[in-house]
């Protein structure tokens, strides 16, 4: 089961990438709406993929990744996920270690790509 927090201000968003997760199959997805709320959610849960918005209420997701990177034991791929144009963001991104940007809307392709290259290897 791959294990994704997403994290995302806009709850409209935050149901459509739980509804495309839901589709892929074999994702188990929590939510946080806040750079607190996620920094708080990996204390007891580790990810293995992680999807932050740019701009959130309480910080920007260049400021979260790290601090989230910190917290877990084990490296998680990151995705940024803005509504930003892209060619503005994708350079800092890769720059604050993300491994990928996605525009908003998503592109469910890219998306369901990624999901299933992230899957743990099963025993």
């Amino acid at each position: 089961m791959l294990r994704v927090l997403y994290v995302d201000d806009d709850r409209v968003n935050s149901l459509l990438f739980v509804e495309t997760c839901r589709v892929a199959g074999g994702v188990e997805v929590e939510t946080a709406a806040t750079a607190t709320e996620a920094l708080d959610l990996v204390q007891a849960w580790a990810p293995d993929l992680l999807v932050i918005d740019l701009h959130l209420p309480d910080g920007s997701g260049y400021e979260l990744l790290p601090a989230l990177r910190n917290r877990l034991s084990a490296p998680a791929p990151a995705y940024l996920c803005t509504a930003d144009e892209p060619s503005l963001v994708e350079e800092p991104a890769r720059a604050a270690g993300f491994d990928g940007c996605w525009p908003k809307p998503v592109h469910l392709p890219e998306v369901m790509a990624a999901l299933a290259r992230c899957r743990p290897e099963t025993a």
